[in-house]
C-alpha cells in the first residue's frame, strides 16, 4: 500500500483511507471490527471519524462511530499503528451534540467541548489529526453552489479564535495536527496566512468531495494543496455510490444507502444521470469494476495525499483496497477527460 506524507508533518498515511460514518447504524460492531481487522492488514492504517457520525445525523446514534472504533483499537491493542482523524462540527443546528442545546460553532469554547467528548468516545488520550468538518462561514457546502454564488454574513466565529483553540489541544498534547473539511480556496489559504503570521497551528490537509463528477477542487483548492503541501484527503470518490451506476434509470437497489437514506441529492441533477452512464460505459470498455476505475482516478492525482472510501460486505471491502493495483493508462486518463471536457462537474 502506497502511503504519503500528510502535509509538513512527519506523519506518513496509506493512500487509501478508512471511512467510518456508517458504523454504528448501517454497519454494526462486529462487521466493522472484520472491517478495520482487514484494513490494517492490507496496509491501510489511516482511519476518519467524526463527532457527528454515524450517517444520516441523528441523537440515536451520534458519535457510534467513534466509539466502535475506539473500542476496536482497545480490543487490538493498536492505537500506535492507527493514524486516527476525526472532526468538529461546523456551525449547523444539530443541537444534541452540544450541553447546552444550541447550535454547533467553531468558538473555543465548543471545539474544547467537542475534542473531550471525542477522545472519551476513542479511547485514546489523543488524536493524530482533528479537522473543523465545515466552516462556521455560511459558504455553500455539500452542492449548494449550483445555486449560483451567495455572500454571506460576516457573523461567524474569526478563524484566528478556531486556530488559537487548536494550538492549545497541541499544546496540552491532545491534538497533534489540524486540518480543515469541505472548505474553500480563500479559508484555507487565510488560515494559512494567519498560521505564519502568528505561529499558529498550520492547516495540514483539505477533506472536501473529488470524485469523477465533482472535480470543483481543481478549480483553486489543488493549486493550493500542491504549492502549500496542504494534500486533499479525499471523500466521496465514487459519490455515495452513484458512480458505481446502481441507482441509474431510477433504480433502487435494496440495502444502498441510496434507497435506505435518499440523501443523493447532490448526486442526482440534471446532468448527473449522462455523465454516470459515461464513466460507468468507459469502466466496462476496459473490463474494470466502475468503482475501482472511480476510485483509482482519485488514486492517482498528484494532490491527493489519502481517498477516503467506505464499504459495505467483503465485496466491496476488496474493491476499494485492490483499486490500487489498477494499472492506470495514457488512454485512460485521456478518456476520462474527453467525458469531462463535455459534462463538466455536474455534481459539485
Amino acid at each position: 500500500m502506497e502511503r504519503r506524507r500528510l502535509g509538513r508533518t512527519d506523519i506518513d498515511v496509506s493512500v487509501l483511507c478508512l471511512g467510518t460514518m456508517m458504523y454504528g447504524d448501517q454497519i454494526n460492531e462486529a462487521d466493522a471490527f472484520h472491517q478495520m481487522d482487514v484494513c490494517l492488514e492490507r496496509g491501510v492504517d489511516f482511519f476518519d471519524t467524526a463527532e457527528m457520525y454515524t450517517v444520516p445525523p441523528k441523537p440515536e446514534t451520534q458519535g457510534n462511530s467513534e466509539r466502535i472504533v475506539g473500542k476496536w483499537m482497545s480490543d487490538r491493542g493498536v492505537r500506535d499503528k492507527i493514524v486516527l482523524a476525526t472532526k468538529v462540527a461546523g456551525r449547523a443546528p444539530f443541537t444534541w451534540l452540544r450541553e447546552d442545546g444550541g447550535e454547533t460553532r467553531l468558538s473555543t469554547e465548543q471545539i474544547k467541548f467537542a475534542v473531550e467528548g471525542s477522545l472519551e468516545r476513542l479511547g485514546t488520550d489523543y488524536i493524530d489529526l482533528y479537522q473543523t468538518h465545515w466552516p462556521d462561514r455560511g459558504v455553500q457546502n455539500f452542492g449548494g453552489i449550483l445555486h449560483g454564488y451567495r455572500h454571506y454574513e460576516d457573523n461567524f466565529i474569526a478563524l484566528e479564535e478556531t486556530l488559537r483553540a487548536m494550538e492549545d489541544l497541541v499544546k496540552e498534547g491532545k491534538v497533534r495536527y489540524f486540518g480543515v473539511s469541505n472548505e474553500t480556496p480563500w479559508g484555507v489559504m487565510e488560515m494559512l496566512r494567519l498560521s505564519d503570521a502568528q505561529q499558529l497551528p498550520r492547516v495540514q490537509s483539505i477533506q472536501n468531495a473529488y470524485s469523477f463528477i465533482n472535480r470543483t477542487f481543481e478549480m483553486g483548492l489543488a493549486e493550493v494543496a500542491m504549492q502549500e503541501h496542504v494534500g486533499l484527503l479525499a471523500y466521496s470518490p465514487i459519490a455515495q455510490g452513484v458512480l458505481t451506476g446502481k441507482y441509474l434509470d431510477g433504480a433502487k437497489p435494496e440495502g444502498a444507502r441510496g434507497t435506505l437514506y435518499g440523501r443523493l441529492g447532490r448526486y442526482e441533477t440534471t446532468a448527473a444521470e449522462g455523465a454516470i452512464r459515461d464513466y460507468v460505459a468507459l469502466a466496462a470498455k476496459y473490463d474494470v469494476d466502475p468503482a475501482a476505475f472511480a476510485l483509482q482516478f482519485v488514486n492517482t492525482r498528484p494532490f491527493v495525499t489519502s481517498n477516503i472510501f467506505g464499504a459495505r460486505g467483503d465485496t466491496q471491502l476488496e474493491t476499494a483496497l485492490s483499486s490500487v493495483d489498477l494499472n492506470w493508462t495514457a488512454e485512460m486518463e485521456n478518456a476520462v477527460h474527453a467525458i469531462h471536457a463535455g459534462n463538466q462537474n455536474p455534481c459539485p
